[in-house]
């Protein structure tokens, strides 16, 4: 049974040094929430308490915020309030979701502004069974099917291990005041439906279904940590470039591992489509996938992930000259220093100044030294057998004509080169 002892264990072994920490308790002023803030109170930790009224239930919700409000003001606790308004564009649909975004948001808000250390929830064993259902319906892997985490992102959910009833139980010992919200007898939205019409199946099957299931969830999540150790070991033994931020994994030996843990390592970078992951391992050399801020790129007898390579954020870069040396920016030499040195000798009367640095487009043609006429930018790319990549960190050197004077560092236009005409000479030399 839920006890201050045990509720004390269990913040203890959620996050030791309870009494030097400061918290921001989510409380709607429901019974859960309720006990949960009676709790902290009585424990004397510092906290304040953040209150959000959707004004969705007329007059009840206004009632909710006042008797969190009077418990605030009764035990001299700082009481952050958020009233929905039109402005917030409540949807016609998954309202659960929006609902959930804007208090997430509110309490972040609240945290940062107060400076406290963590948001505190009061979740409990039901919400969890509630949610490992739902999870299940949906296929989830071992990270869903593991429930609400007691301790992550600072947030903390000390009632995961204590029931509805327990918690009720010690509401009614202890006088403390709640609210009931007449909504969540309904079965409108899924999570209701699983509440009362799922789970009351299952106790009768099992008078003591809520507790073994609580005995499984520890078990989910000792495997879930173990497949964590395993995945972060792989993902060590990966080649990391420290400079480019890339991550080069070894086609072949990843092929062999299992599925799941190929499937588990490629959601760290943002894969969670299994057919998109499949189409990885049959792809041919120099395709691209794309996912939030990654890109995986199949190079041969290796996976290539990096930082994905914003083309619309990089701007024109015009650069200064210091009696007659083009100055490059340090960081675009870092950039391109992989791919060589160059001291190219540009005749001033045959350009416009200013000179600049952009990325390659559509239709671009120089004329390269060493050959007779001109060559479009992309087919000189695909004979120096350049890779994606190697591609995107290329610049090309352009006057205020957009006439391209040359491919950083690869190759000059020889319509610019500068052949003993010292006077009028620009040096670039990397």
């Amino acid at each position: 049974m839920l006890s201050l002892l045990k509720f004390q264990n269990v913040l203890e072994q959620l996050q030791p040094q309870l009494q030097q920490k400061t918290y921001l308790l989510a409380v709607s002023g429901g019974v859960d929430s309720m006990v949960l803030a009676d709790l902290f109170q009585v424990l004397d930790f510092k906290f304040e308490i953040a209150h959000i009224n959707y004004h969705l239930r007329n007059e009840d919700s206004n009632l909710d915020q006042k008797l969190v409000s009077d418990f605030c003001h009764k035990h001299k606790i700082p009481f952050h309030l958020y009233e929905v308004s039109e402005k917030d564009n409540k949807p016609e649909n998954s309202i659960q979701n929006w609902a959930r975004e804007l208090r997430y948001r509110f309490f972040r808000k609240i945290q940062k502004e107060q400076n406290l250390e963590y948001i505190v929830t009061a979740h409990h064993l039901n919400d969890q069974l509630e949610t490992f259902i739902i999870n299940l319906s949906k296929a989830s892997g071992i990270k869903g099917l593991s429930g609400i985490p007691a301790n992550e992102n600072n947030i903390i959910r000390p009632l995961l291990s204590f029931s509805k009833d327990e918690i009720y139980e010690f509401a009614k010992e202890n006088k403390i005041e709640f609210r009931e919200d007449k909504s969540n007898q309904k079965t409108d939205y899924l999570r209701n439906k699983v509440r009362h019409n799922v789970v009351p199946e299952l106790e009768k099957i099992n008078a003591n279904f809520l507790q073994n299931f609580s005995k499984s969830m520890e078990i989910l999540n000792q495997t879930k940590d173990v497949l964590n150790d395993l995945i972060n070991e792989k993902i060590n033994g990966f080649e990391l470039n420290v400079e480019t931020g890339q991550t080069i994994i070894d086609k072949e030996k990843f092929s062999k591992e299992s599925d799941l843990l190929r499937f588990e390592i490629l959601k760290r970078y943002g894969f969670t489509d299994e057919k998109e992951m499949k189409k990885i391992f049959t792809a041919q050399t120099g395709s691209v996938f794309y996912v939030g801020n990654f890109q995986l790129i199949i190079n041969r007898n290796e996976l290539i992930l990096a930082p994905k390579y914003d083309f619309t954020k990089v701007e024109e870069i015009f650069l200064e000259i210091n009696e007659n040396e083009i100055l490059i920016p340090e960081h675009i030499k870092k950039e391109i220093k992989p791919f060589g040195n160059c001291n190219w000798k540009i005749d001033q009367n045959k350009i416009e100044l200013p000179l600049k640095l952009r990325k390659k487009r559509e239709g671009d043609i120089f004329f390269p030294i060493g050959m007779i006429g001109k060559k479009k930018v992309s087919k000189f790319f695909k004979d120096e057998k350049l890779s994606i990549l190697a591609k995107q960190k290329i610049w090309l050197l352009c006057d205020a004509n957009e006439q391209i004077i040359g491919i950083l560092p690869l190759r000059q236009d020889g319509r610019f080169e500068s052949i003993d005409n010292f006077e009028t000479e620009l040096i670039l030399k990397i």
